[in-house]
């Protein structure tokens, strides 16, 4: 790694998942509104997805799972083929990693849920600029872009309203994951 430093000119630190995570929402904290509510902050990443509870600027909770929009993608889409077989394998796998944190992160632990990541942001363009919800990501809002992926068949066929060219591979994937968290985390709006 000293190469790398001396060809970035700075140091280098590998930051573990928990850690990633406190990082996440102090930077998420920081950038709403000050509220008491208690907030599930949700990052999908290309490798990994954390977790975190809190209130203020407070964590109270922080875990990584091993799930992100690009490993999904390419495990149960590599060749941009949309079936309900490939959703159903992909969301089934997220669903089975959520089972480790589902106690300690369901509903009855927070009182909004607010996504910080690429992924989030892009559903949430999809969903918003399709009409299929005037602010944020809904559970309606998630089934009726299900609707339009299998419909499409293929991530080189997508064309979806609000879909920037960079996040088509990984929608899918990050798609999965994120209709996982609705499910087992008991999830109805996100910010």
């Amino acid at each position: 790694m000293p190469q790398f430093e001396a060809a970035l000119g700075f140091p280098i630190e590998v930051v573990a998942g928990r850690e990633e995570a406190r990082l996440i929402y102090l930077g998420v904290s920081h950038s709403l509104p000050r509220s008491q509510e208690t907030r599930l902050v949700v990052d999908i990443g290309g490798g990994s997805t954390e977790f975190i509870v809190g209130a203020g600027n407070q964590p109270h909770r922080l875990e990584s799972l091993y799930m992100g929009c690009v490993s999904y993608s390419l495990k149960y889409f590599a060749d941009g083929k949309l079936g309900k077989s490939g959703m159903k394998h992909a969301e089934t796998a997220a669903r089975i990693e959520l089972e480790t944190i589902k106690k300690q992160f369901s509903r009855k632990h927070w009182q909004q849920a607010v996504g910080s990541s690429g992924t989030a942001r892009a559903i949430a363009d999809i969903i918003e600029a399709s009409g299929w919800s005037t602010s944020g990501i809904t559970r309606e809002g998630l089934e009726r872009m299900r609707a339009a992926l299998l419909k499409a068949g293929d991530t080189a066929r997508l064309d979806l309203p609000g879909l920037k060219d960079d996040r088509t591979a990984v929608l899918p994937g990050g798609f999965a994951i994120t209709s996982a968290i609705f499910a087992e985390l008991d999830v109805e709006y996100m910010t």
